[in-house]
């Protein structure tokens, strides 16, 4: 079996249609068809089933569906691995994160790295912490960057770094020229917070509960940008990390005020990879550099070791 006929038929079954996979592969329609017919003569089975509306797969056809991407993922994985070993600094590094992860943490660290190793190619996915795992475990994703998600099961934490989350109001906010706040004193302001199915939200619930009190947010969200939202509308205002609303400080659209007492919420930034996987040069090389991002220090140099979660 030729690895060029599992490609074609992996573009036809995520395409839908010989025609779209022709073009995207940049071939000719009879060229992909030829290509099917020989996994066909291999497996000595239809894959396929032709017809007007385009075409729809066999039960065999299913089955090899179900694994050829996963294959052609781990070939070209290989692939990079192989090029390490020739010290080839080139391949392609698959991130899926969560929207509060990406725009204050990965730009700026992707930003860097990039000048620094301008052969590397970048996918960032914005999905949800569910997608991510599946992402990892079918080899799509390398890394998985998460903040404020649920638990995660099925993944290894490469790093992890607590951040403490502070009250974000608009900058025209009484209590946007405090040095802190209390707990007590945030609980009767109208809140915007995330679902209970973040880990965020049962820390938030954890720690005012400490203090006596039972959360009641007027707002309800799993989305960052809804939550910033409403808090420069004025309609709220939240809690978050401060590395989160970076940009809209410095503009002096918002505000953050940190929990006095010692009593401020904290939860982890966690990057995770598949348990069974090894890291091509590439996403390792990002891994060293997200670590001292997260750790508010330089890059470090060859051979110094990172601390690592379990």
């Amino acid at each position: 079996m030729q690895l060029r006929a599992l490609m074609y038929f992996d573009e036809v079954v995520r395409t839908n249609s010989m025609r779209a996979a022709a073009e995207n592969l940049n071939v000719a329609a009879t060229a992909v068809s030829r290509q099917i017919e020989n996994l066909e003569h291999y497996f000595g089975t239809p894959l396929v089933e032709r017809s007007s509306r385009g075409i729809r797969l066999t039960a065999a056809g299913e089955l090899l569906a179900a694994r050829a991407g996963k294959t052609l993922r781990e070939l070209e994985h290989v692939h990079q691995l192989i090029d390490d070993l020739q010290g080839l600094q080139r391949g392609r590094v698959v991130i899926y994160a969560n929207g509060a992860a990406v725009a204050n943490l990965l730009a700026p660290v992707l930003a860097q790295f990039s000048l620094k190793y301008p052969n590397l190619r970048f996918e960032v996915a914005i999905t949800t912490a569910r997608q991510a795992i599946e992402a990892l475990s079918s080899a799509e994703a390398d890394l998985v960057v998460t903040l404020f998600a649920p638990k995660l099961t099925g993944v290894k934490v490469r790093l992890r770094s607590e951040v403490a989350y502070d009250l974000i109001t608009s900058a025209k906010h009484a209590a946007a020229g405090l040095a802190e706040i209390s707990l007590k004193d945030v609980a009767t302001l109208p809140l915007a917070l995330p679902d209970k199915s973040f880990g965020a939200r049962q820390a938030f619930e954890e720690q005012f509960a400490k203090v006596g009190v039972e959360l009641d947010p007027v707002f309800v969200t799993g989305s960052l940008e809804m939550l910033k939202e409403l808090v420069l509308r004025e309609a709220a205002v939240t809690l978050l990390p401060r590395l989160t609303i970076t940009r809209e400080i410095e503009m002096g659209l918002l505000s953050a005020i940190p929990i006095s007492g010692g009593r401020a919420v904290k939860t982890a930034i966690e990057l995770c990879v598949a348990p069974d996987r090894q890291l091509s040069f590439a996403a390792a090389k990002l891994v060293d550099f997200i670590d001292a991002f997260m750790r508010g220090a330089e890059p470090r140099k060859a051979g110094q070791k990172p601390k690592r979660g379990v």
